[in-house]
Order: structure tokens, then C-alpha cells, then sequence
């Protein structure tokens, strides 16, 4: 294999590497989630920036003070963001408040 289509490879391989990003919760859990899907968080946008020298931009992982049943509802509200941020204002967007559950709400 020449040096270029080792380079290339290698390149192809960490940019793959660097289109998910892992949340971890306080007990131990770990999330893989889309940079893209990731990137709608404000927060995680700022911490996970190539242009920042926070450990996280280098990790691709960011720890969260949250449990994990908290990171899992998180994930799952980036990827509604996600997809319905470019939604037409006459499409019909499903109300996210129906897939919190009472018990965790106050924590969200």
C-alpha cells in the first residue's frame, strides 16, 4: 500500500471516528450520537468545537452531571431538534412534551 492510500485511509477512518460524539451519564452510561445531532445543543456545540481547547473537542466525548435515563431524553430531544429544525412552517411537528415521562420532567 503506497504512503497515499495509507494517509487517505487513515484520514478516511478519523473522520468517520469524528462524526460521533459520545455523552456520558454520572452512572456510567455512554451515548453515541451523530456530531450533527449533537451540535444543536448550544452547550455541546461550544464544548466539542475543533477551535476550542476543551478535552471534549479532542475526546469527542462529553461527561454530563446528568443520569443516564436524563442523557438518554437529552439525545433523544437533539434528534427531534435535528429533524424537524428545517421542517416547513405548514408541516405538522409532533409535540416532543408527550415523550417525557412525569417522573423525570422536573430534571429535564
Amino acid at each position: 500500500m503506497s504512503e497515499d492510500t495509507a494517509a487517505n485511509t487513515q484520514a478516511g477512518e478519523t473522520d468517520k471516528m469524528n462524526e460521533w460524539v459520545r455523552l456520558t451519564s454520572t452512572d456510567g452510561y455512554e451515548f453515541l450520537v451523530k456530531r450533527k445531532v449533537a451540535m444543536c445543543s448550544g452547550t455541546l456545540r461550544n464544548s466539542l468545537s475543533a477551535e476550542s481547547s476543551f478535552s471534549e473537542a479532542l475526546s469527542n466525548t462529553a461527561h454530563t452531571n446528568e443520569r443516564a435515563v436524563i442523557v438518554e431524553k437529552l439525545c433523544e430531544y437533539l434528534s427531534y431538534k435535528s429533524l424537524y429544525e428545517s421542517a416547513k412552517k405548514n408541516e405538522e411537528i409532533p409535540d416532543f412534551q408527550e415523550r417525557v415521562y412525569p417522573e423525570i420532567s422536573l430534571e429535564l
